[in-house]
């Protein structure tokens, strides 16, 4: 296998006593998909500024593409295109103006700005709004012209902090239909998302909490990570069955799935097997179970909740 694109040893960003990142140490290869999860406040933003070199590391360090992602900012900075959460481009600049201003700022010539600038509005389906200024834009389009001007110098890496969120289905499908064609071309793309579904789109997964890697594999490898299957029930009715079911011994926490309620519990089998002998609840209904495979959202509630005996292991 070739050798990593991005590397961290180490990272460490401070800000007083807050700890952001704390030690983060990973690789990722070129060509990759890569989801970042965690948290609001687990630090995913403060790790892409660090490794677009927007703030100096406390501690640790890290590479892209075998350059110091401090010490060589100036020219790692040509290595990659970002996509802030917030729409941060020229409001008032048009779409083509946008990506001809961004060509410049990334030192592309005159014409090959231009040029670029058009082939990207037809890849983005935003040519019948290329004059169009940025600020009549939908936030869909928005986001999409921001991608465009994050491209226009063809970055080999792509960092996406997370670009779908307020967007709809359509939109977001958009996006990732755009992300797959970038990574079969060979552009790593480094995504942060709140969305479980889009974290089952990643080639690969990493999972934040506090500022510390919990866990880094495949999805496919990350749902196998639980020990056994998870619990469901069929109870009605079925809000006050879950408040109930919260509260019974075994049971670490329940949420609620396709209006059944899914348990999660380090001996399910045994709180089935008693449930079978008496059940407890006289005012609930219990119509029927049924065993589930893990999916993203129970390895990130596992994770970030620190059920660590329903799992096989919890570190990268």
């Amino acid at each position: 296998m070739s050798e990593p694109y991005i590397v961290l040893d180490g990272l460490r960003k401070e800000y007083g006593r807050t700890v952001a990142v704390d030690g983060l140490s990973m690789s990722i290869h070129r060509g990759r998909i890569f989801g970042f999860l965690g948290a609001n406040g687990a630090g995913k933003t403060t790790c892409i500024r660090l490794l677009c070199g927007l703030t100096r590391p406390t501690g640790g360090q890290a590479w892209i593409g075998g350059r110091d992602v401090w010490h060589d900012r100036l020219q790692v900075r040509l290595q990659f295109g970002y996509v802030a959460q917030k729409f941060s481009l020229y409001p008032d600049l048009s779409v083509l103006e946008n990506l001809r201003f961004f060509g410049g700022a990334c030192r592309l010539s005159p014409g090959e700005s231009v040029r670029r600038a058009e082939t990207l509005v037809d890849l983005m389906g935003l040519h019948s709004k290329r004059e169009a200024a940025a600020s009549s834009l939908s936030g869909g389009m928005k986001q999409l012209l921001a991608m465009a001007c994050a491209l226009v110098h063809s970055p080999p890496l792509l960092f996406l902090d997370e670009p779908t969120s307020g967007l709809d289905p359509v939109n977001r499908q958009q996006i990732w239909n755009l992300l797959y064609d970038l990574a079969n071309s060979g552009t790593t793309i480094f995504v942060t998302t709140h969305y479980m579904d889009e974290a089952d789109r990643c080639t690969e997964v990493g999972f934040l909490h506090k500022g510390r890697l919990l866990a880094k594999e495949s999805p496919k490898n990350l749902k196998h990570m639980f020990r056994e299957q998870l619990l469901e029930l069929e109870v009605d009715p079925v809000m006050p069955a879950l408040a109930c079911l919260r509260r019974e011994a075994g049971v670490l926490d329940a949420v609620l799935r396709g209006g059944r309620v899914r348990l999660y519990s380090e001996h399910p089998a045994d709180l089935l097997a008693g449930w079978r002998r008496q059940w407890p609840y006289p005012d609930l209904h219990w119509t029927g179970h049924r065993w589930v495979d893990a999916d993203m959202e129970d390895v990130f509630l596992a994770c970030s909740h620190g059920f660590d005996q329903l799992l096989t292991r919890t570190a990268p």
